[in-house]
């Protein structure tokens, strides 16, 4: 396979998370040049992240369609024009508009690139090479706001240039040769929506929803119980992405070696206990340490779970993995909703009754299971 490809298709996990979250530390210059308040200037997060989430429920289905090579082509030409719109947007509401057609596009390179690389990848070392594209994706995810911030300093519609530049380069690599083919137009929704896909994409979301989601309600616990201040709470915050960076290749390493199946019931048990005890012990270094190493128990559930849905050999493997990462993201954007009232009544139950939950919810649904790929 072409070296270049290769690099396009894991850069484009790189792509998807950073652009979603570059507009984590420009919200006030944001705020200030279209006259809106930093809370409104926050819906660009929302923006981006909701039809992301809410396409992914098919888009990986209608991409395989319509044709991997050209779709990802197409989303990624979307993806430049949308992000120079949000450059040269002259209103809040266009950049917004801009912002949404962002997060549509993305829905649609997600799921196939990681079909690629389960196509191309040899299934003994499908493992760590899931592991590298999460290790890209956390990478994304961490230096967005850092990188956005430093664009910020001159002019933040800098950064949604260079998103565009680099979107453009995506495009024209495409996808390796094994994914030019021609449209299965035979692909249905529902051979996406099978029982077992969705019983993978229940452990996706509850995974995410029970340890990264719980980010939300440690925010609160440091600034009640410890008096940090925005800074200090972010710095103890993003222990959490880079632990899981750091661990997401050697987690796909020990899931070739594990399987799949293992990997999630061990993240899903193990992270539960350092999700609790940060619920509820008052020495800060203490919670700071155990809080970042939930991102290792995050990304053996998260690549776990792609593992067991990309490593069968079931007729839409795209479409599979793109119903488990929308439920994934469901996950997070339900965590709040559902653990800061628990939180309210008495914190320590905000963190104990995911930390159970999480660890419940992946006994009971892969305690009996062999350890094979989904069908």
């Amino acid at each position: 396979m072409n070296r270049g490809v290769t690099v396009a298709l894991y850069a484009g996990g790189f792509l998807g998370p950073f652009a979603g979250g570059i507009t984590t530390s420009m919200l006030p210059e944001l705020g200030a040049d279209f006259g809106v308040s930093t809370q409104v200037a926050s819906y660009s997060l929302t923006a981006y992240l909701v039809p992301f989430a809410a396409l992914m429920l098919f888009s990986g289905t209608l991409g395989a369609r319509w044709g991997a090579e050209r779709s990802v082509r197409v989303a990624y030409l979307v993806y430049v024009v949308s992000s120079a719109a949000c450059a040269l947007a002259t209103t809040y509401p266009l950049f917004l508009a801009a912002r949404a057609v962002q997060g549509g596009a993305n829905a649609f390179t997600t799921p196939l690139l990681l079909a690629a690389i389960a196509t191309v990848t040899p299934p003994e070392r499908l493992g760590r090479a899931l592991g590298l594209y999460a290790s890209l994706q956390a990478a994304g995810q961490t230096s967005a706001p850092l990188l956005g911030g430093v664009a910020a300093e001159a002019n933040w519609r800098y950064a949604f240039i260079g998103v565009a530049i680099v979107s453009a380069g995506l495009a024209l690599a495409g996808l390796p040769e094994q994914m030019r083919e021609k449209q299965r137009t035979h692909l249905t929704l529902r051979s996406a929506w099978r029982p077992s896909v969705l019983r993978a994409g229940w452990l996706a979301m509850v995974g995410w929803a029970c340890l990264g989601g719980m980010s939300v309600l440690l925010a609160l616990r440091a600034e009640e119980t410890f008096g940090l201040s925005a800074a200090e709470r972010g710095l103890v915050l993003t222990g959490f992405g880079v632990v899981g960076l750091l661990s997401a290749r050697p987690v796909g390493r020990a899931i070739d070696r594990i399987g799949g199946r293992r990997a999630v019931l061990i993240g899903s048990v193990a992270g539960a206990v350092p999700v609790a005890l940060v619920g509820t012990l008052t020495w800060l270094p203490a919670v700071a340490v155990l809080w970042a190493l939930t991102g290792i128990s995050a990304q053996l559930v998260l690549t776990g779970v792609n593992s067991l849905v990309l490593g069968g050999d079931g007729p839409n493997r795209a479409g599979a993995v793109s119903v488990v990462q929308s439920l994934r993201f469901t996950g997070a954007a339900a965590s709040p909703l559902a653990f800061t009232p628990l939180y309210q009544v008495e914190p320590w139950l905000g963190f104990v009754i995911p930390a159970a939950f999480v660890s419940t919810s992946a006994v009971l649904v892969l305690g009996r299971q062999k350890d094979k790929p989904l069908p």
